[in-house]
């Protein structure tokens, strides 16, 4: 597959180059130093103490040199999706589709959501409304990231740990496309379930983003740290809890115990969280 990923830090040079190592066309939009090493070098993966090497990958900082794309991926921050948004229709044919890879709330999280919020605009994380006039709902596959990698050099990327990118419509269709996508991840040694709530999933992600990133931001500690000293755990705990009451509210269940979800974060290790 014709395959463009924006951003090539951590979580984008991760899945960009597993992508490419498992024969797919891909195509790193990126600045800088980045840019520079993925051109002449291609892209490094570490993963399992051995290194593998994405050399047929193409680099660019011009959206107008990709063709256009079966599949776009948005890798960067959500703060920073707003400053391509006028550009990612470049690389728009009449399939192409979106696979968004935020942490948080995104701004397409009303569309196709059904009920009395359906359609509702989020100016918390789209101010302007360029990002969804741009980048429009009906292209959009939902993804929640779960690995946890590290861009340790320009153009070298070490994966820490997990391999789990949950993909889905936003109307929860079984889809031919979103089935494609999944095949996609899969074939490049990722587990990608398409599943029928993906904003359920979301929440599930965001219950730990938003109680040990900024935990971890302020103490300087990993998730194994937070998870194993008793104030930090219970803080964790108490965020998480009101988070919960929040999404009840919004329709979510969450098909992991608060406990369990915990564990699994303390089981990632000696891991820092960004915000």
């Amino acid at each position: 597959m014709k395959i463009v990923v924006i951003g090539a830090g951590a979580i984008g040079g991760l899945v960009g180059a597993k992508l490419a190592l498992a024969g797919n066309d891909v195509t790193f939009i990126v600045r800088g130093a980045n840019l520079d090493a993925i051109r002449s070098k291609g892209i490094k993966l570490i993963e399992n103490g051995e290194e593998q090497v994405a050399r047929y990958v193409a680099a660019t900082d011009r959206y107008d040199q990709a063709d256009p794309q079966d599949i776009v991926i948005l890798a960067m921050k959500a703060h920073q999706v707003e400053a391509v948004a006028n550009d990612v229709p470049k690389l728009f044919g009449p399939q192409t589709v979106v696979v968004t890879m935020q942490n948080g709330i995104p701004f397409w999280y009303f569309y196709k959501h059904g009920g009395h919020l359906e359609g509702r605009h989020l100016h918390s994380v789209d101010p302007i409304g360029v990002v969804s006039a741009k980048i429009p709902g009906a292209r959009i596959i939902g993804c929640v990231v779960y690995p946890a990698s590290d861009l340790i050099a320009p153009g070298v990327i070490k994966h820490v740990e997990g391999d789990r990118f949950p993909v889905g419509e936003l109307d929860g269709a079984a889809s031919e496309r979103v089935k494609r996508v999944s095949a996609c991840f899969s074939n490049a040694g990722f587990k990608a379930p398409v599943l029928d709530d993906i904003r359920a999933e979301i929440w599930l992600k965001l219950w730990g983003n938003l109680s040990f990133n900024p935990i971890s931001s302020l103490s300087h500690s990993t998730l194994i740290d937070i998870c194993q000293y008793p104030l930090t755990r219970d803080l964790a705990a108490a965020m998480m809890r009101e988070a919960q009451a929040v999404a009840h509210k919004l329709g979510i269940e969450f098909r992991v115990p608060l406990e369990k979800r915990i564990a699994g974060a303390e089981k990632v290790g000696k891991h820092k969280p960004r915000c």
